[in-house]
């Protein structure tokens, strides 16, 4: 895997699960958080190297983070993007980068090959990780990490 920095909003969930993953691994890290450093279970913790955006809109960090990668993976265990991870999609099409969804319908060995792949094609060095958030979709957080895992091996 040759990516050389990941980047997230701070989300629970997909978010919070790519810049664990990114510590515990000593890739590093960034990305945009809304002003306040807001997600659904409170303050985001300091210890994510985000910035914060001038707004409280949960958009205007999902925007400067498409902007500001080279390309977005979006996991989500349903198979229908909704919400932000729409959102999220829309933004990458809108800005012109590549973006790509992976899912649990398919296995984190299926998941693991299309974003290497993926990867590989667009020549990303920082990834933008977006998916719902830990509430609205529990298990996205195993998904995330076990694709992570699976592409370094």
């Amino acid at each position: 895997m040759r990516i050389a920095r990941i980047i997230s909003g701070g989300q629970t969930g997909a978010d919070r699960a790519a810049l664990e993953w990114a510590i515990a691994h000593n890739i590093p890290h960034g990305g945009w958080c809304p002003k306040g450093r807001l997600a659904e279970d409170g303050r985001i913790d300091s210890r994510y190297g985000l910035k914060e955006t001038p707004k409280p809109e949960y958009i205007q960090r999902t925007e400067w983070n498409v902007r500001d990668s080279d390309a977005t993976v979006i996991f989500s265990i349903k198979p229908i993007l909704s919400g932000g991870s729409l959102a999220t999609k829309d933004l990458a099409v809108a800005h012109q980068k590549p973006c790509l969804h992976l899912t649990a319908a398919q296995s984190t060995t299926e998941n693991a090959e299309n974003l290497r792949k993926f990867l590989k094609e667009h020549n990303v060095r920082i990834l933008n990780v977006a998916g719902p958030r830990s509430s609205g979709e529990p298990g996205v957080c195993r998904m995330v990490t076990a694709t992570f895992e699976e592409i370094c091996e």
